[in-house]
């Protein structure tokens, strides 16, 4: 709906179609929209429809955490998230990862028994 919506408003405005990798909240010019007005905007949503109230951060986090419990590899979160690297994603969100190692742990035990039935 937003994506359209943002299409359609570009389009009055003569300005085409954004690029392939145009931001999706983004100024009509395509730049980004300053953190603290889209905070506020966010806020302001959320008031309006009596939403929990969630900072526009947080669906980051939130974003974040539903991909680590889909068993989501780190550097995909990572890329996902905008980190600059795979190590910035461990430290803020390593604990949650501490699942996926029982998950490998039981895969390779579940290989190595499969190798000694042979």
């Amino acid at each position: 709906m937003h994506r359209r919506r943002q299409l359609e408003l570009r389009m009055a405005l003569g300005q085409g179609k954004p690029e392939p990798n145009a931001l999706v909240f983004s100024t009509i010019e395509g730049d980004q929209i300053p953190p603290n007005n889209l905070s506020r905007d966010w806020a302001r949503f959320v008031k309006a429809r009596k939403l929990p109230s969630v900072s526009f951060h947080g669906l980051r986090h939130s974003h974040a955490s539903a991909l680590i419990a889909a068993k989501t590899d780190v550097l995909t979160v990572s890329r996902r998230i905008g980190h600059a690297s795979a190590a910035v994603t461990l430290k803020v969100y390593g604990h949650l990862f501490e699942d996926t190692d029982k998950t490998a742990a039981d895969a390779i035990e579940a290989a190595l028994r499969t190798g000694e039935e042979r």
